[in-house]
């Protein structure tokens, strides 16, 4: 168990994709200073990330990513009183950059390090801007993950669903494949779907009878067929593209209002960087009108920030233990035994 002491600064530090994102945050939950080197340009080209060319990155940029962050939030680094890093899930050579970063400059300066996972560390994010109330839904949509949580508590986040196949980012990212849309696929449907008509086509919505659980690899395998079956289809891209991306929304909203109304939530949370979508953000307030929360852009896509916000939300707990199910630390101040299986 970590020791609490009193603090004044929490740095939170994320690796497990092809974002590397440093945050610095104070004891009140305000946002100094948010630095972050994006690897999209990067990986544009193979279509996807490519964990070797990506922790390689990560390899070469997280000290000046930290630098940048202390510069913006005009702190040292001996100012900072908590290290908290994302320890998985992710790309594990990744995470490894990470990890392995943030113990040396925990031992270094001797401050306290606290690892955070990267899921809740999603959830946190909707923290970050947002009054939360609860109980509160929170809908975690991104290209590895897609699950509702019930949250009780700020330490309470129970999770009740996920997908049972391609998670929701995935289906845009495979869907913008099929339409021979560049990388990242979720961002290019968005963009054409704005002059799209979603009367053009109706894609199917799983429907998994009582179940809250998701389901996308039916749909993309529409769009496949629908594709080949339509030899002119790109004359109407754009219109494809917008049916495509309403299905996937209706899919969401659905099961997380099935979610509110069973557990009576008082917010619906949406995190993830789905959760950047313009037709999501727009059909979620007309779903459930103010209860309806997002963070930020910037704070969806993955990022220190958030990491930072789940970890002064354990040091205000004292839930300061590392999550079994990623097993990266082991015991107290700067942790050994560095265990990704």
């Amino acid at each position: 168990m970590i020791k609490i002491n009193f603090m004044n600064y929490i740095m939170g530090i994320e690796t497990s994709c092809d974002e590397t994102s440093v945050s610095i945050i104070n004891s009140e939950g305000c946002v100094l200073s948010n630095s972050t080197f994006s690897q999209i340009s990067i990986h544009k080209k193979y279509g996807g990330v490519v964990p070797e060319i990506a922790s390689k990155n990560h390899l070469e940029k997280i000290i000046p990513v930290i630098d940048s962050s202390l510069k913006e939030a005009r702190k040292k680094i001996e100012e900072i009183d908590y290290l908290c890093v994302t320890n998985g899930p992710g790309l594990v050579n990744c995470l490894m950059i990470g990890v392995a970063t943030t113990k040396s400059i925990g031992l270094l300066k001797n401050i306290n390090v606290l690892p955070i996972n990267h899921l809740e560390g999603h959830v946190a994010s909707c923290f970050i801007e947002n009054k939360i109330n609860f109980p509160s839904i929170c809908l975690v949509a991104s290209g590895g993950h897609t699950n509702l949580y019930l949250l009780e508590n700020e330490k309470e986040f129970h999770l009740i669903s996920s997908t049972r196949d391609d998670a929701a980012g995935e289906a845009f990212d495979k869907g913008a494949k099929i339409l021979g849309l560049d990388y990242p696929g979720g961002v290019e449907i968005d963009r054409l779907s704005k002059d799209g008509s979603k009367k053009f086509h109706s894609f199917p919505v799983a429907n998994l009878e009582a179940s809250l659980d998701f389901s996308f690899s039916g749909l993309k395998t529409s769009l496949k067929y629908f594709i080949e079956k339509n030899k002119d289809w790109g004359n109407n891209i754009e219109d494809i593209a917008c049916c495509y991306q309403e299905a996937i929304v209706e899919s969401l909203l659905v099961k997380t209002k099935k979610a509110a109304i069973k557990f009576n939530s008082k917010n619906i949370l949406f995190a993830g960087g789905v959760a950047c979508n313009s037709r999501l953000r727009e059909t979620a307030k007309d779903f459930f009108g103010t209860r309806a929360l997002f963070p930020s852009n910037q704070y969806c896509t993955d990022n220190g920030a958030m990491i930072a916000m789940r970890g002064l939300q354990k040091i205000r707990l004292k839930d300061t233990k590392a999550d079994s199910k990623f097993p990266v630390f082991s015991s107290s101040k700067v942790i050994a035994n560095l265990n990704l299986d």
